[in-house]
Formats: structure tokens, C-alpha cells, sequence
């Protein structure tokens, strides 16, 4: 679970709904100030549990860099309504959702349009890609890899799975805690931060938990069909990883003829831990695809 360094906005970005053909979202949108010239979009896709004030922390540095960003609560994630229907959350549903998003914000075709997710956002950035490449300039995978999961973190999901069967969000939340390490105790989290961790949780749609579990253990590799598209990729991750081994990323980018970024001092939420070399990265592979 990405914790975000702060949750304060800066000047730069609002909070507002997204309106697009398959529903509304919610997100934060920021823009360049007066007097930077607008170089192109990013589309933002959270991970796992996540939402959109994982990548609250890249909006000024982004902005000021001329880019536009608009970072989304996917259906059922947060802020964003969701049915309590698990097949609503079959990632080729979750992947249109992301077209109509792009469609959404992209307001002047000649416009750059760079996707980036994070985590599981990646999985489902890449599902997008692999049905609709065109609205796209660029996809940069973050902190995501060819695959399911490792088995230890495969090993967390399915007990979380169980726990959503027969338990109330509340009472895993609880016992979520207890399983935090030291330091992401709550004694050791500002308390800001601890009630919005509790509101995002209890904001999450269980199916939704349960869907996108599933494909994060059940994901099969896809990196050859998303190597045939023409489409630049970049991937970034930190030097260390819980939920893909940093090796393995690795490998992808290879397989992929991606740019590669490791972010050093940071690990599974280098958008959180290390936000500003993280846009400083973003922002040099963009220069290199954008004309």
C-alpha cells in the first residue's frame, strides 16, 4: 500500500470528476503555470488498494516541467462508484475504462497523451495498450512486471481474498495493522495520514479488491504482445521490490526494448519515496518521444 508523502495539493492542481462514456472518475488534475508551455498529458494509474494521492507528490514537479497530468481513482477504488459485482472488475473492463478516460482528457489530438501505471495500474495500463495503442504516445510500467506477482506476495493476496469472504472491512483493516511493519505502525504515521489510509480502505469496493486480486496472482505474461506494438515503453522501478523482483524488471525491459529507470533510495512506491529524481526520469523519457 503506496503512502503518500503528503496530501495536500499543490497550487498547480484541483480535485474535480472526471465525466467519460463509461462513467465518472475521480481525480487530480494539474497544469502548468502561466508562462511554462504545455508539452503533453500523463495519464495516472494507481495500484493495488491505491488511488489517486499516490501520485500527489508528482504533480508540481510534472507541471513545472510543462506536462499536464491527471492522476484517476479507478472504478471502485476510493472515490470512484463501483457496482458490487466482481465482473465489473475483469481487467478488460477496467481497460476500456482507461480508454474512455483517455478519450476524456484528451482534449486536442496533437496533444502528447503518455500512460503510466503503477503496479497493478501497470497490468492494466498494458491490457489498455494491447486494445488500443493509438490515443498513446508512450506506456512507462512502474514498479510492475511480466507476470503474476512473487509467490510471497501471492502468498498476502490469497489471505486477504479469504479475509474478504468472510470478513468486514473494518475488522481487516484492523488485523491488517497488526501485520504492518514498524515502521508503518500508527504510532509512527502522522495522523492525517493514518485516518486517509483508513478512508481509502474503507472507500475500496470488496469486489473490486477481490477482482483486481486475482489478476495480480492469475496474470499471465504478456510482455511478447506489448514488445510487437510500436508504442515507446519505459520502465521504472526502485532498486528493491516486495512485489517483483527488481531483476525481473530487468529482464522485461530487455524483452521489451524499453528505457529503463531504477530509482535509487526508493522501492515498490518510488512516486511517493522519491518523487522528485521519479519526474525528473518521467520527464526525460517524454522529451525523448515527444517531437
Amino acid at each position: 500500500m503506496s503512502r503518500p508523502p503528503t496530501l495536500t495539493l499543490p497550487d498547480c492542481a484541483r480535485a474535480h470528476r472526471l465525466t467519460t462514456a463509461r462513467g465518472e472518475f475521480a481525480v487530480h488534475e494539474s497544469v502548468p503555470p502561466p508562462g511554462v508551455a504545455v508539452r503533453g498529458t500523463a495519464l495516472l494509474l494507481p495500484g493495488f488498494s491505491g488511488s489517486k494521492e499516490d501520485f500527489i507528490a508528482l504533480l508540481e514537479p510534472l507541471a513545472h516541467a510543462g506536462f499536464r497530468t491527471v492522476a484517476v481513482d479507478g472504478r471502485g477504488q476510493h472515490e470512484s462508484p463501483g457496482p458490487r459485482d466482481e465482473n465489473a472488475y475483469r481487467q478488460e473492463e477496467l481497460a476500456r475504462d482507461v480508454l474512455a478516460q483517455a478519450a476524456a482528457v484528451r482534449t486536442d489530438p496533437a496533444e502528447p497523451l503518455h500512460l503510466l501505471g503503477h503496479s497493478l495500474g501497470a497490468l492494466i495500463a498494458r491490457a489498455a495498450v494491447l486494445l488500443d495503442g493509438t490515443p498513446f504516445r508512450s506506456l512507462t510500467i512502474m514498479s510492475s512486471g511480466p507476470a503474476a506477482v512473487a509467490e510471497l506476495q501471492q502468498s498476502r493476496l490469497r489471505m486477504l481474498t479469504d479475509a474478504l469472504t468472510t470478513m468486514g472491512m473494518e475488522d481487516i483493516w484492523r488485523a491488517m495493522r497488526l501485520l504492518d511493519p514498524p515502521e508503518a505502525a500508527d504510532d509512527a504515521t502522522p495522523a492525517a495520514l493514518q485516518e486517509f489510509l483508513h478512508r481509502r480502505w474503507m472507500g475500496t469496493v470488496p469486489e473490486q479488491l477481490l477482482a483486481t486480486a486475482h489478476q495480480l496472482t492469475h496474470e499471465p505474461d504478456r510482455v511478447a504482445e506489448l514488445a510487437a506494438t510500436a508504442l515507446p515503453k519505459h520502465v521504472l522501478s526502485g532498486a528493491a521490490d516486495y512485489a517483483w523482483p527488481v531483476a525481473l524488471m530487468d529482464a522485461m525491459a530487455e524483452r521489451l526494448g524499453a528505457h529503463r529507470t531504477v530509482v535509487e533510495g526508493a522501492e515498490h512506491s518510488p512516486n511517493a519515496e522519491r518523487p522528485e529524481v521519479t519526474a525528473a526520469a518521467l520527464v526525460r523519457f517524454w522529451e525523448t518521444v515527444t517531437p
